[in-house]
């Protein structure tokens, strides 16, 4: 229940801080697929050995991702959320270092661990300055921050790479994320929107339901699947899309980040305008059920017909640029309005842990999305973006089906 009035300027003030979080983490997850080509050449690794580097990231994302959301529901969002940017930007320095495939495993599992919680408490920090009704556009507005550190990495990554080589860029990550634990410690505030305003209120606020129950909830059950599948889609892409750029659609390496930016700035449009046209029908009176669960589910099947379509239409090599793009800012309307989902039936108490699970959840599909792509880019016998391609179809079939499990449940 809604207690402290909401505060505009302060509630986007952090909303800001956290986005740019956002931006650090996404730099972080996305390097190594930026710098794909010439760290499989120096470190003669096969496709599926790169897709073990990638899928390592998520190896322990999901006990983090837990660990931290039931952390969060007992400690203050915003020391949870310094501790963790500051072991991002400490974990980069060894890669910038080493050369063992071992060790690049290592760390970026190590990574994982930590950037598992950065969605969830990030979210349920959120969730602590806006009230129910405003939701969807803050973590929109957060994801964006997500959106924003894949462009700046696209145009940004490359060049660094040509320049000083692509190790450099670890470097530039650890002083990236210093400065963001620096103003984080100077401007961070925890929200205070959902506390009670009398100790009479305190049973409503702070009631629970067994965990059994709220896991078993059909609503509950119908987002972590569609988060999955969401996040499969995502963990192959960023894995892999600067490699298909490059050696499949045959963009030279500079060009190619230019292109992964461009693809960025047409996901994101598409991303925030659908939360916002999800927000504005909530406004309007249209039950929750239509406006966000059908509205996801929707949209999930529509991005998987058109993931799926790479592989069985013919197309020029910039019309499935475009229908790549669009059906990935598709698939990221379950990351804005799906955690609000959960937003709307879990008691605040325990908010911050289901979050966390459903990120635990998603997080095995980045397990398996980077390895099985780059199995179908190695064992492809046609030309090269047939591989990449085969990932995209398999992951459009997912999106098809967990959107329909949200249509039939959420």
């Amino acid at each position: 229940m809604d207690r402290t009035p909401y505060q505009p300027a302060r509630a986007w003030t952090v909303a800001g801080l956290l986005a740019v979080m956002m931006f650090t983490n996404f730099l972080d997850k996305v390097v190594i697929g930026l710098v794909a080509v010439p760290m499989m050449t120096e470190l003669e690794l096969s496709p599926t050995e790169f897709g073990i580097v990638g899928a390592s990231f998520y190896w322990l994302f999901a006990i983090g991702a837990v660990a931290g959301g039931f952390i969060a529901n007992r400690v203050a969002a915003r020391h949870v959320l310094l501790a963790i940017a500051l072991a991002w930007a400490m974990i980069q320095l060894p890669l910038a270092l080493s050369g063992s495939f071992l060790a690049f495993v290592a760390c970026r599992a190590l990574l994982g661990l930590t950037e598992g919680p950065a969605s969830p408490v990030a979210t349920h920090a959120l969730y602590k300055w806006f009230p129910n009704d405003r939701r969807s556009l803050p973590v929109a507005l957060l994801h964006q921050g997500s959106s924003l550190g894949l462009l700046a990495a696209g145009l940004v990554i490359p060049l660094v790479t040509a320049h000083w080589g692509w190790r450099a860029n670890f470097f530039v990550l650890t002083a990236v994320g210093l400065l963001w634990c620096a103003a984080w410690y100077r401007f961070g505030t925890e929200g205070s929107i959902e506390a009670p305003a009398a100790a009479a209120a305190a049973p409503a606020d702070t009631r629970r339901i067994p965990y059994r129950q709220l896991l078993s909830d059909p609503t509950v059950l119908g987002n972590f699947a569609a988060h999955f599948v969401a996040h499969w889609v995502l963990a192959a892409s960023l894995t892999w899309l600067s490699g298909y750029l490059q050696t499949g659609l045959g963009f030279e390496p500079i060009a190619a980040g230019r292109m992964f930016a461009l693809f960025i700035l047409i996901t994101s449009p598409v991303s925030l305008g659908l939360a916002w046209f999800s927000e504005r029908l909530m406004a309007r009176g249209v039950p929750s059920r239509l406006a966000r669960g059908a509205f996801v589910g929707t949209s999930l099947v529509v991005s998987g017909v058109l993931s799926c379509s790479l592989l069985l239409v013919e197309m020029s090599s910039l019309q499935k640029f475009i229908v790549l793009a669009v059906a990935g800012g598709m698939t990221l309307t379950m990351n804005s309005v799906g955690p609000a989902i959960l937003g709307e039936i879990v008691p605040r108490a325990q908010r911050g842990g289901v979050l966390a699970i459903g990120n635990a959840v998603a997080s095995v599909g980045g397990l398996g999305a980077p390895v099985v792509m780059g199995w179908l880019i190695q064992r492809s016998g046609g030309p090269v973006a047939l591989g990449y391609e085969q990932g995209f179809f398999v992951g459009g079939l997912l999106l098809v089906a967990g959107g329909l499990v949200a249509l039939v449940t959420m």
